[in-house]
This record gives structure tokens, C-alpha cells and sequence, in this order.
């Protein structure tokens, strides 16, 4: 599919986060490809949301864990023009205190974080620096700044990414891409609400509430935008003040 706009592809947008900042780039005028894994349906109902509101969205599915899968999904896009925007969102928990942590919670949680951004953004790169505009947007956690017990494979998974966030701003800055992390607090979704009472949230966060998925889309937003293009290499924090 052949477009003039810029096309983004926002990973793991079968999950409200992944979801809201697909809408919030689409509301702007760019073409998005929704990724699912397990959620197929989930990306294919937002893209006829997001069609029927008057912008372009298009699905693929693929495990971002899956080094040879994700090379076929990139070069099937790349077949329709550079990727210019990559939200790498996708990602998973699978908490316990680490003296109990089976590895493969250990494994699966920095498989899907860490090398799911190489496996996604490695192989759309070279493509989005030859245009001389790009930006990637990564997913962070609050956890990876702080910690959290019980999530040192999610911490260690996040805090990596916003290692390599740094690295990569260094090499591309020149090209006119940038690379940024998002690094989210408590934010209001199914998994959350579950995870966080009224009282526990008022406790940790000063602000008093959860934040809202669609206040973190207009953070991605903005960092997508033409106006953002001196931000880069940085960890940008959206927690009520947690820290």
C-alpha cells in the first residue's frame, strides 16, 4: 500500500496503551500498522474504528520474539514505503519475587521487551535514515527508574531499553532521527485497575489518580511530530509525580 503520509507501526496496539497511541497518530495524519500477537481481532476492530474516523490503518501479526518472523513482517511493509515512526510498546508482565522466578519468566519478559525492539526497529532503519526523518519511541516503565519488588525481570528488561534508547540517539541523530523512551507510571487499564486500589494509588502517587492511556498517547504524540525533532536520547517520565 502505497501512501504520501508518514506510516508508523505501533507494536502491541492490541493493548489499550498500544491502542490509544495508534489513534492519537492516526488523528494526526499518519497512516498506522497496527501490530498484534495473540490479539488479531483486537487490531482489526481498531483499524475499522480508526478507517471509519477517516484515517489509514492496515494490521500484521507476528511474535516480536520471533527474530525471522519480524524480518518477513518488516520487508512485507517495507514494501510499501519507508517506516518513518515505530512505537516498540509491545511488551508483557510476569511477576514474582526473584528468589521464586522460573527462568523462563526471566527469559520471556526480556525477550519480548529488549529483543523485540532489535528484532522490530533493525530491520526498518536503514530505511528511515535514508529519508532523513525518523522517530522511535520506546516503552518504558516506571519500574525500570525506580524498581518494583517482584518485577526484577521487568526492570531489568525496561531499564535496558532505556539504555539502548541512549546508544542508538547517538547514532542517528545526524540523519534526523530521533530515539526516545516514554516511561510510564500507574496508568488506568484492565491489567492496572486490577493491580492498584484507589487507596494503594492515592498512597503512591502524589498526583492522587492513575494516569490516563490517552495522556500517554499525547506524549508519544507529540514526540512523533516535526515539533519534537531537538528531543532525543531522553527518558521521559509520565507518573503523577511517583518520582
Amino acid at each position: 500500500m502505497k501512501t504520501s503520509k508518514r506510516r508508523a507501526l505501533v507494536t502491541g496496539a492490541s493493548g489499550a496503551l498500544g491502542a490509544a497511541i495508534a489513534q492519537r497518530l492516526a488523528q494526526g495524519g499518519v497512516s498506522v500498522v497496527l501490530h498484534a500477537n495473540a490479539h488479531a481481532d483486537a487490531v482489526q476492530e481498531l483499524a475499522e474504528r480508526i478507517r471509519a474516523e477517516g484515517g489509514e490503518a492496515q494490521c500484521c501479526v507476528f511474535d516480536v520474539t520471533d527474530c525471522d518472523a519480524a524480518h518477513a513482517a518488516a520487508q512485507s511493509l517495507l514494501a510499501g514505503g519507508p517506516v518513518q515512526i515505530i512505537v516498540n510498546n509491545a511488551g508483557i508482565h510476569d511477576d514474582a519475587v526473584f528468589p521464586g522466578m522460573r527462568p523462563d519468566q526471566w527469559h520471556r519478559v526480556i525477550d519480548v521487551s529488549l529483543n523485540g525492539f532489535f528484532h522490530v526497529t533493525q530491520p526498518l532503519l536503514l530505511p528511515m535514515l535514508r529519508t532523513r526523518w525518523g522517530r522511535i519511541i520506546n516503552i518504558s516503565s516506571v519500574a525500570a527508574l525506580a524498581g518494583n519488588r517482584g518485577q526484577v525481570n521487568y526492570a531489568a528488561a525496561k531499564g535496558a531499553l532505556n539504555s539502548a534508547t541512549r546508544a542508538l540517539s547517538l547514532e542517528v541523530a545526524s540523519r534526523g532521527v530521533t530515539v526516545n523512551a516514554i516511561a510510564p507510571g500507574i496508568i488506568s487499564s484492565p491489567m492496572a485497575d486490577a493491580a492498584f486500589d484507589a487507596n494503594t494509588i492515592a498512597r503512591l502517587v502524589p498526583a492522587k489518580r492513575a494516569g490516563r492511556v490517552e495522556e500517554v498517547a499525547a506524549l508519544a504524540g507529540f514526540l512523533a511530530s516535526d515539533d519534537a525533532s531537538y528531543i532525543t536520547g531522553q527518558v521521559i517520565s509520565i507518573n503523577g509525580g511517583m518520582i
